[in-house]
């Protein structure tokens, strides 16, 4: 699972967002970063998250934050989930997992006695020279900006 600490330099990656746009680390250095990795979009937990997010983005952005979500949904899913709930940053569509896979977030689970791969939701806030200064295992999802404000 995750072995990445804080204090860790974050992964690098190139992905594409929901509108087939690649997206660097480096695309961010000068600035942190809200990294926040969850299962699948327009679930109830992951809605609450990013509604939570949506709602607090101007104060994380206060702090010098922006904000980048990653699950595995394709890019068409992801243009639904923004345009349905209003979200003001972009979702990476890691269809292929590596991204999860580097930040160590995609892992065995179980739920109702069956073991399967997926997401861990994990959300990593990134300093201004890609370090991790944070990570959130443990995300309350209708109030995972406060989590981050704190």
């Amino acid at each position: 699972m995750i072995s990445l600490k804080k204090g860790d330099k974050a992964p690098d990656f190139s992905a594409k967002d929901q509108n087939g746009n690649t997206i660097s680390l480096s695309d961010y250095k000068g600035k942190k970063l809200v990294l926040y990795f969850y299962p699948k979009d327009n679930t109830s937990g992951c809605t609450a998250e990013a509604c939570s997010l949506r709602d607090s983005c101007q104060a994380l952005r206060g702090k010098g934050y922006e904000i980048l979500g990653v699950s595995p949904d394709s890019e068409n899913s992801h243009v639904n989930f923004i345009t349905k709930y209003n979200l003001p940053f972009p979702l990476i569509a890691d269809t292929d997992k590596s991204l999860a896979q580097a930040y160590g977030v995609w892992a065995e689970k179980k739920m109702y006695g069956k073991t399967y791969f997926g997401i861990v939701r994990t959300t990593f806030k990134i300093d201004a020279e890609g370090v991790i200064e944070e990570i959130i295992s443990k995300v309350d999802t209708k109030n995972h900006a406060a989590q981050l404000l704190s």
